[in-house]
């Protein structure tokens, strides 16, 4: 059965000058703070839709490679992910670097590699993404 999940924004003022809030509607989380110079300078106080990318991503290829890692006989014990999405004004969103270390008993850092980066091409947000490069680090505790 699918699954929709919905956020909103509201955005009032131009481009340059306006500001926004997104609110996770799905799940009611909250709402959150967005504007122009956050996405294109960077801030620790607003979010931007890169970050929310982000988020998506890494949470996504973490619960591919858990699956992946379990069909493997070889289930994770703890998966760390993050994924850093890079916006460049006036050209978009470039890429997506996905960061990995994972706690995983009897498994070698050849097969686990293979794994990953099997996760990485599987994972449902990285084959939205497909438009961008999409890298990934990953190592063994």
């Amino acid at each position: 059965m699918p699954v929709t999940s919905e956020a909103n924004t509201t955005w009032t003022g131009t481009l340059a000058d306006g500001s926004g809030t997104v609110a996770f509607s799905s799940s009611k989380l909250g709402t959150f703070p967005i504007d122009w110079k956050a996405r294109s300078e960077g801030s620790e106080t607003t979010t931007t839709p890169e970050e929310l990318i982000a988020a998506a991503h890494a949470s996504c290829f973490s619960m591919a490679l858990a699956h992946a890692l379990s069909e493997n006989g070889t289930p994770p014990e703890r998966i760390d992910a993050g994924a850093s999405v890079t916006f460049k004004p006036g050209t978009g969103i470039t890429g997506s670097h996905l960061n990995v270390n994972a706690v995983v008993p009897g498994l070698s850092s050849e097969d686990f590699q293979r794994i990953a980066a099997d996760a990485k091409t599987g994972c449902p947000v990285s084959q939205a993404l497909a438009g961008i490069e999409i890298t990934l680090e990953a190592t063994l505790a």
